[in-house]
């Protein structure tokens, strides 16, 4: 559980910095250029894969891990878990299906229609013989529609408190719990979990908001 976790975090960060080029003011070239080179090429396509696995084993996992724990003693979660647990602590469950349902809308909004559909126009930029697919418009138009980007909002927050307690649960699973270490990785956590949430939080934001 801990090892697909700190993959899947580092998959955020790689994921935001690119997802930040929505807000470049070039009319999408920045963001359709770099979604078409993590769609084409080879090398990115095969860790794909290994995420989409990583995805499905964690959420495995934590469904285990929940059933587990509720049949222990008939605690929700008990295991490992000291007394003044935090809420996040007691819901990651909850937390879990909260994130695996806005994953289901996100890729299907976006990756399935780039993957396996037409539905996206073709554009082409100086200096790229080639045309790609203009996802750039597709979010502008999704982003535009309240509802989604309230559902992106509270999948982000959802995220964020599953963060939180995920990042200190994961090195305290690879048994780093120490007095003098482990308040600052709590610390580190929290900051990790506020910065990436509100950068994916933000992009639907300034576009409903500013454009």
């Amino acid at each position: 559980m801990s090892l697909t976790g700190l993959f899947l975090i580092s998959f955020l960060i790689v994921h935001l910095s690119g997802n930040l080029q929505l807000l470049v003011n070039d009319e999408g070239e920045s963001f359709n250029l770099y979604a078409a080179f993590m769609s084409h090429n080879t090398i990115i396509r095969i860790i794909s894969i290994g995420l989409y696995t990583f995805i499905i084993l964690h959420a495995i996992q934590g469904i285990i891990l929940a059933v587990q724990n509720r049949k222990a003693k008939g605690s929700k979660y008990r295991k490992g878990e000291p007394a003044g647990a935090t809420w996040a602590a007691k819901n990651m469950a909850l937390l879990g299906v909260l994130i695996f349902a806005f994953l289901c809308i996100h890729m299907g909004d976006f990756w399935w229609k780039m993957r396996f559909t037409d539905e996206l126009a073709m554009v082409t930029y100086p200096g790229h013989n080639e045309p790609v697919e203009d996802i750039y418009s597709h979010v502008h138009i999704k982003f535009q529609e309240l509802w989604i980007v309230i559902v992106y909002v509270i999948g982000v927050i959802a995220l964020a408190f599953h963060l939180i307690h995920g990042f200190q649960s994961a090195f305290q699973s690879f048994g780093i719990n120490h007095k003098k270490y482990t308040p600052l990785i709590k610390g580190i956590g929290v900051v990790f979990s506020i910065l990436i949430c509100a950068g994916f939080a933000l992009i639907p934001l300034y576009d409903y908001f500013n454009r």
